[in-house]
């Protein structure tokens, strides 16, 4: 039975599915149902025919073909270390590559989505450029830019989640599923800024170290550079991403390519003659480096395991831990939990009720707390118009004795100046008396003359 079952898995790796088929119609039933698990509730039945549910991968695949698949790739490196250029040559097309100088204020990410189409499967590729990464004098917050992008993709997933009417079967998934983080091949060690960088997406993305242009350092150099790199980030606490190890099929291959990390690369878009036959080639005054040519660079290595063996587990890894992560302290950060204070579980309507709860608690915590400050407020507005109040009325009885004052002042001279004009008056009724005595005194006398 086991030297079967060994058998039927290689031929489902093969793809070999009639004769899966025939290999299980072969099969003792009652031998294969006592390596069964027998949980509660669950009734063994042994097979007497063909049923047909072992052609579910087939309309797993029928199905995923027809919906096509996207992967997004992340590249960050500095200008000019051949980031473009080794897009164009893992997936041998020519994109859209837009030249950029040494000279941007900052760092900005540039997406363009392309279709691609192999055989009847069909790829929405997403390539993301870090445009100026590493050209300014302060790189201190150079990998921000990329933090911030990685999440604004998360929340919009996690958004898309939370409607009431979701729509994730067309949806376009736009989290990074790879990074190719381009090392400078300097042939010393990391840089600072590389270390931090891949401190802060670590958790983030799944970080694939490449060595860019690889055929600028010698083979002894690039394996003593490639020892120093992964000490380097094992001694600082990086987490890059390992290729799987779980399935059977892949392991040993996965295995033998962990040990290859990081990969020295070679890009180059430009055929050149090699015997008689044209390779995709860099073309020296020396000889030439050969893309493909697995003694020269591990362009090979790196497309087949980036796109061959784990693009499907990148995918998987970018969802349910990533965005697992993301999601989770998104969900604890508005307080959101599975669990009470006594470990029972909590329904989403429980915590949902206990939130609203407390938000209507905090709501009537707040109004009161305003009600306070409105009255105190209007307290304070009332002493202080009660102080202008007696301020004012203080002023007024001043202004009102200052009247007082100067009314009894007026009077005085109002009664001085009658005097005045009274004894004025009788001085000049004696006056005008004297002067008429005066007069007929003088007209006598001269009638006296006269006579």
């Amino acid at each position: 039975y086991l030297l079967s079952v060994k058998v039927i898995e290689n031929m489902a790796v093969q793809s070999n599915l009639h004769t899966v088929r025939k290999w299980l119609q072969h099969l003792d039933n009652d031998l294969f149902v006592q390596f069964l698990p027998q949980g509660q509730g669950v009734r063994p039945l042994s097979l007497a025919g063909h049923v047909g549910f072992d052609s579910l991968p087939d309309q797993l695949v029928n199905k995923s073909i027809c919906q096509g698949f996207c992967f997004n790739i992340l590249c960050i490196g500095e200008t000019g270390i051949g980031k473009s250029t080794l897009m164009d040559t893992l997936f041998n097309t020519n994109f859209e590559n837009l030249e950029s100088s040494h000279f941007e204020p900052q760092v900005k990410l540039h997406a363009q989505t392309y279709d691609l189409q192999e055989s009847n499967v069909r790829l929405r590729l997403t390539v993301v450029n870090t445009v100026g990464f590493g050209d300014q004098m302060n790189k201190q917050e150079s990998y921000q830019p990329v933090v911030d992008y990685i999440d604004r993709q998360f929340e919009s997933y996690l958004q898309e989640e939370l409607k009431i009417k979701r729509s994730l079967h067309n949806y376009h998934d736009s989290r990074v599923h790879a990074c190719l983080y381009f090392i400078s091949p300097s042939g010393h060690s990391l840089k600072s800024l590389d270390l931090v960088t891949m401190k802060k997406l670590d958790s983030k993305v799944n970080i694939i170290p490449v060595i860019a242009k690889a055929d600028t350092i010698s083979k002894s150099e690039l394996h003593k550079f490639k020892i120093k790199i992964m000490s380097e980030l094992v001694s600082n606490g990086v987490q890059i991403y390992q290729f799987p190890l779980d399935d059977e099929t892949v392991a040993k291959v996965n295995t033998t390519m962990n040990g290859h990390l990081p990969f020295a690369v070679v890009g180059s878009t430009e055929e050149v003659s090699v015997g008689n036959k044209m390779v995709k080639a860099r073309q020296y005054p020396w000889g030439v480096v050969q893309v493909e040519n697995e003694s020269h660079c591990d362009f090979v290595k790196l497309r087949e395991m980036l796109i061959c063996v784990n693009m499907e587990d990148l995918r998987e890894q970018t969802h349910t831990r990533h965005y697992e992560l993301y999601r989770r302290c998104k969900l604890e950060e508005m307080g959101f939990k599975d669990t009470d204070p006594e470990c029972k579980p909590v329904s989403l309507q429980q915590t949902y009720e206990a939130k609203r709860q407390e938000f209507l608690v905090e709501l009537q915590k707040r109004e009161d707390e305003m009600r306070q400050m409105f009255v105190q407020r209007v307290k304070e507005k009332e002493s202080e118009l009660k102080e202008a109040e007696r301020d004012l009325q203080g002023r007024f009885e001043q202004l009102k004795r200052l009247h007082a004052d100067e009314k009894a002042a007026l009077e005085e001279k109002k009664r001085l100046l009658d005097e005045d004009q009274s004894s004025f008056g009788k001085r000049r009724a004696a006056a005008q008396l004297l002067q008429a005595q005066s007069l007929t005194a003088n007209g006598k006398k001269d009638k006296d003359r006269k006579k």
